[in-house]
């Protein structure tokens, strides 16, 4: 299934490649960077095993064996589109493959449940859930959707709340007994603190809200680590104050694992939402799968398209 999914998509990205006239262009039409157009081409030509098209820095033109997939390819993407559209104006249930990336702590704990649930529910829609450490790019790795904390700064991504999520400062009471209890954010430098790389976040920097106040408080300590349940079992251990999401600490908060620090104090926004690449028409499968997962975790039903130039 994969491999036919990939040449159908090769087969679009080449014609819109053609009808542009240059990676520039079709990068800009994409939402991505010309180096990333050119990288897809070169993989395109790798699979084929034959140059496609010549490259110059303004235009681009088509090989003899360019003209044969351009040409070909139109013909059967007419006919693909034609199919869908045949068994989409007919069957009612949604089909198809959806490939969703999510942390890895999330994923596992919270998202896998529910997207078991979701398979029960719609078997002919295909799940391939990828769990990553690393922030994806959804264009241009090839996912349909993904879970995303807090702020989203990308325009060309549609964004459905599915959490509230309050992030927490947090020890266990046997380090608190040896190192006592933080008074002030300025007295976290002091202590040790288990660092938590994530995302794009200012690695070792945590930043703190209360009322009009903000404070950006520089933290260390002997752990750090790009795994948040990892942070979690240390600080359960009591090597130290670990700032961590609500839906990861609450059930050790009270079970008294697990101290509350600083309470009046705010880390910034930590919502989980759902997202996906903006598009005219939403494909069924992912429509479903994104009313599911907000029914599933009580969103609110309305959507939000953030943005930030």
């Amino acid at each position: 299934m994969n491999a036919h999914r990939d040449a159908f998509s090769d087969l679009a990205f080449f014609s819109l490649l053609n009808q542009q006239g240059s990676l520039t262009a079709t990068a800009q039409h994409m939402g991505v960077t010309p180096p990333a157009v050119s990288r897809r081409l070169a993989a395109l030509e790798a699979r084929l095993g034959a140059r496609l098209m010549h490259r110059s820095t303004r235009r681009i033109s088509l090989t003899p064996e360019g003209e044969t997939y351009l040409l070909e390819g139109a013909r059967v993407l007419a006919d693909l589109q034609a199919l869908e559209q045949r068994v989409g104006h007919a069957q009612a249930q949604p089909r198809g493959l959806i490939r969703v990336a999510a942390t890895l702590g999330f994923g596992r704990h919270k998202l896998a449940p529910a997207l078991a649930a979701f398979s029960a529910r719609y078997p002919d829609v295909g799940i391939q859930l990828v769990l990553t450490d690393r922030p994806v790019n959804l264009v241009e790795q090839g996912f349909d959707a993904a879970i995303r904390f807090g702020e989203l700064p990308d325009s060309r991504l549609i964004a459905r709340r599915l959490l509230p999520n309050t992030r927490m400062l947090c020890a266990a009471p046997g380090y608190l007994a040896r190192a006592g209890a933080p008074a002030r954010p300025a007295d976290l430098p002091r202590h040790a603190c288990i660092v938590l790389r994530e995302s794009d976040d200012t690695y070792g920097t945590w930043h703190l809200v209360r009322g009009q106040r903000q404070e950006s408080i520089k933290v260390r300590g002997p752990l750090t680590t790009n795994d948040g349940e990892t942070a979690t079992a240390w600080a359960l251990a009591g090597c130290g104050i670990v700032l961590r999401s609500g839906w990861d600490v609450i059930p050790h908060l009270a079970a008294g694992r697990l101290v509350r620090l600083l309470p009046e104090w705010q880390a910034p926004n930590a919502d989980v939402h759902f997202v996906y690449p903006a598009a005219t028409a939403v494909p069924a499968k992912l429509r479903v799968l994104r009313d599911f997962l907000c029914q599933w975790f009580g969103a609110e039903p309305s959507p939000a398209q953030r943005s930030t130039k």
